[in-house]
């Protein structure tokens, strides 16, 4: 895809699934049904604390000793479940206002995610932020999942700016690592069902309950700080 070819020096990236899309729990729930197809049973609760890293970590956490092959078929399950919720997916509230607002504000707007591809074209068009959006990241796109920054590193590097020209936004505490490895600050929002107190502990520098919230403070914000460096 093209980008924006330097043209904006500082830039937000956005987590997707959870932060902008109302699908954590959705995500937690096809985990679910993918691990019981294979009589597993694997409590709920613990799923939806993973969500948030990569399918092959989340997998590595719950069950330890799973074979290749079994986490190929799980990671297949998953995805074949999840699409069957595409047509109960939302925004959350303001999330397209979120993202005009930042680019309006003159901040290149990044979408970090590593959702499969297919995944990510139903999010996208979710959105509908047209040209608010100057690129965007699909598991393609690196070769270690969260909590690892493979893929914060991509957006970045496609919205060609540097780490400290950024900040994160996602709602897991996978998220806030990520971000924190690289020396990125992490806005959190806990509209994805992780507490502040969590993501607080994990390094989030803010946390909000989700976008309308950190719209409405937008301009105190770390985002706002950052686009306010424009004008210096």
């Amino acid at each position: 895809m093209l980008t924006v070819a330097g043209s904006k020096k500082r830039g937000v990236l956005f987590d997707v699934d959870g932060t902008l899309i109302d699908s954590s729990y959705f995500h937690a729930f096809a985990w679910w049904q993918a691990f019981r197809r294979e009589d597993m049973d694997v409590q709920i609760s613990d799923i939806h604390r993973c969500v948030g890293m990569g399918g092959d970590k989340l997998i590595q956490q719950l069950v330890p000793d799973c074979t290749e092959e079994l986490q190929e078929g799980l990671k297949s399950a998953h995805g074949a479940v999840f699409s069957t919720f595409w047509p109960s997916l939302r925004t959350f509230d303001a999330a397209r206002d979120l993202l005009a607002a930042c680019s309006d504000a003159g901040l290149a707007v990044g979408l970090a995610s590593s959702a499969q591809e297919r995944d990510l074209e139903v999010s996208r068009r979710l959105l509908d932020a047209g040209s608010s959006i100057d690129a965007w990241t699909s598991s393609n796109d690196a070769e270690e999942s969260k909590p690892a920054p493979d893929i914060l590193l991509a957006c970045i590097e496609k919205l060609e700016l540097k780490p400290e020209d950024v900040v994160f936004v996602g709602d897991a505490v996978w998220d806030v690592k990520a971000a924190s490895s690289i020396g990125v600050p992490a806005i959190a929002l806990t509209c994805g069902g992780i507490s502040e107190g969590e993501l607080r502990e994990a390094g989030a520098a803010e946390v909000y309950d989700n976008p309308r919230h950190l719209l409405e403070h937008l301009e105190g914000s770390a985002i706002g700080r950052l686009a306010s460096g424009l004008e210096s």
